[in-house]
């Protein structure tokens, strides 16, 4: 017990030592107990530039803003269930849909910009996507704004190529189903239609922006197939090649 009583009264002194110093605690473990170690604030302090390549890939600026429009799903959602009139809901959930959807554009530019490109957030950015959409779509079906078939319509393309996707790559042929400017053309219609049919008012008295935005998912749906069949016309000869 006095063995015990005298590591206790040293391992406190030499806590009092480190606090006084104003270092940092660190506790070591060993084999036969532990160790407390001093170091200096100024120093062996872990920073950005010594963190590893692959934690700061999750953690450069334009993944964090990928990153938003994952963390965005849940507020949009959250926004309807507010105890606010109805015309304030829909306000702010088209307007949050909009900025995070921006989100979409500003961080390729800031990766390319800032060169801060990576496989990772090449990943990433079309999971957000389709993530940040399709939630917006069921949003909009359970508040009745929009056709089942249409959501549908557009989710099972989007799982469809995905899949082809994955395999194409497990294949060596991703270029034969890379990004074409259709699949870009069908993004930019979604998401002009989806915030219409959030707000689901007259924009400054005039626009009807759930008789537009009805028009513009029903045509997002059709060029979300006509994508889909694009991507599949390109893909089949590969896959051919590569089954006999």
């Amino acid at each position: 017990m006095k063995f015990i009583g005298l590591c206790i009264e040293g391992g406190l002194k030499s806590l009092e030592t480190c606090l006084k110093s104003q270092f940092s605690i660190k506790y070591a473990s060993k084999p036969m107990g532990i160790k407390p170690i001093c170091y200096s604030n100024n120093s062996n302090r872990m920073s950005l530039a010594s963190m590893p390549k692959y934690l700061m890939k999750f953690w450069t600026i334009p993944t964090i803003m990928t990153w938003t429009r994952i963390i965005a799903i849940p507020l949009i959602v959250g926004v309807f269930y507010l105890d606010i009139p109805e015309e304030k809901r829909n306000l702010i959930a088209a307007a949050m849909f909009m900025v995070f959807a921006a989100t979409d554009w500003l961080d390729g530019y800031l990766a390319r910009k800032l060169n801060q490109t990576s496989s990772f957030g090449a990943f990433l950015d079309p999971v957000a996507d389709k993530f940040l959409v399709c939630a917006a779509l069921l949003v909009l079906v359970h508040l009745q704004r929009t056709d089942v078939f249409v959501a549908l319509i557009i989710i099972g393309r989007e799982i469809a190529i995905s899949a082809l996707r994955e395999w194409m790559a497990m294949i060596g042929a991703t270029k034969s189903v890379a990004v074409h400017v259709l699949g870009k053309v069908k993004t930019a219609v979604q998401m002009t239609a989806i915030p219409f049919l959030l707000y689901d008012g007259f924009l400054l008295g005039i626009v009807d922006t759930h008789v537009w935005g009805t028009w513009l998912i029903w045509i997002s749906a059709v060029l979300t197939v006509w994508s889909m069949v694009y991507y599949l016309q390109k893909a089949i000869p590969e896959i051919r090649k590569r089954t006999k």
